[in-house]
């Protein structure tokens, strides 16, 4: 099973390269893409005849080949999940455990929240398509770093990590990482987009042309981060402390982790006030939310490879 769950890694990121392909295929090159309309516009300004075609001849719209390949991309998103599935699953049986118990096994359980947070978000709003392409470079960034620097062969849990503890604790961080990265998505292209409107051209802000309008971005951002926001209120400050005092006798101690779990915390909790207070910029409470997020991978990285603490488990377990 263990080798299985490896071999299901590796098609699971191509699957998840290929969607992004089909994501970017879609985004650059559709008839309605920003490249295809610039292609338009030089055709017709070269001096292309434009026939009228006669009245009684109708002819059928034409069809959009970048709308075939984004929704072929959705299709490659929803298998690259299932194989996501299938790894994390095959780990589990593998190790006799749930799986994530170590860094490895953290990254592979928060990006398939992640994933499947994408598709449900797609499902109610179809119209948000083109963010599959920023969707899918994150997951495949995570899962290659995953697989590159973080990989960890199938164990049992340190005695640290034996605990009911465990399956409270660990599994409300790893949901609310995983809406917290969809989040990001969104409010990174938030901020490109609202510099494409306000007429800025040079590159990323180009990327902002074919992306979903600013309010609506701004407006996922917003409801993504406020659905995490408890679940890491609860996992961080009211779960952990609490197992803590089970296993080391106390509630606190500014471990590494503990630490920037709190500052991300503190982050989240200010981005979520400068999103209430009418003063704020939209813009200034989603930068905001990023610096959150990047909180939320050095806790991750950082502490997990550089620190040494109570939580230093990259090899061996915990997240």
């Amino acid at each position: 099973m263990a080798e299985l769950s490896n071999q299901l890694m590796a098609v699971t990121v191509l699957a998840y390269l290929a969607a992004m392909v089909c994501y970017a295929a879609e985004y650059a090159f559709g008839d309605k893409s920003h490249i295809g309309r610039a292609a338009t516009r030089q055709l017709v300004g070269a001096g292309a005849p434009v026939a009228e075609a006669p009245p009684a001849v109708v002819e059928p719209p034409k069809r959009d080949r970048g709308v075939l390949l984004g929704r072929i991309g959705v299709g490659l998103n929803g298998l690259a999940f299932a194989l996501h599935l299938g790894t994390v699953t095959t780990r589990g049986i593998a190790a006799g455990r749930m799986p994530w118990g170590n860094m490895y096994e953290f990254i592979l359980a928060v990006t398939l929240v992640g994933s499947a947070v994408w598709l449900g978000v797609l499902t109610r709003k179809p119209a948000i398509r083109h963010l599959g392409l920023f969707v899918a470079l994150t997951l495949v960034v995570l899962l290659g770093a995953a697989g590159l620097i973080a990989y960890t062969p199938v164990g049992p849990l340190v005695p640290a990590l034996q605990s009911y503890w465990f399956y409270i604790h660990v599994t409300t961080i790893i949901l609310s990482s995983g809406i917290f990265l969809v989040g990001a998505v969104p409010a990174a292209m938030f901020l490109i987009r609202s510099g494409y409107d306000q007429g800025r051209r040079s590159f990323p802000y180009t990327l902002g042309a074919k992306v979903p309008a600013a309010a609506s971005l701004e407006r996922l951002t917003f409801r993504m981060h406020a659905f995490a926001f408890p679940l890491f209120t609860f996992g961080a400050l009211i779960a952990g402390p609490l197992w803590a005092e089970a296993s080391w006798g106390r509630y606190w101690g500014w471990d590494p982790k503990e630490t920037w779990a709190f500052i991300s915390w503190i982050v989240y909790a200010c981005y979520l006030h400068a999103r209430a207070t009418p003063s704020i910029k939209r813009t200034t409470a989603t930068w905001i939310a990023l610096v959150g997020f990047a909180t939320m991978l050095m806790n991750l990285f950082g502490v997990n490879l550089f620190f040494e603490g109570l939580h230093s488990y990259a090899n061996a377990g915990d997240n």
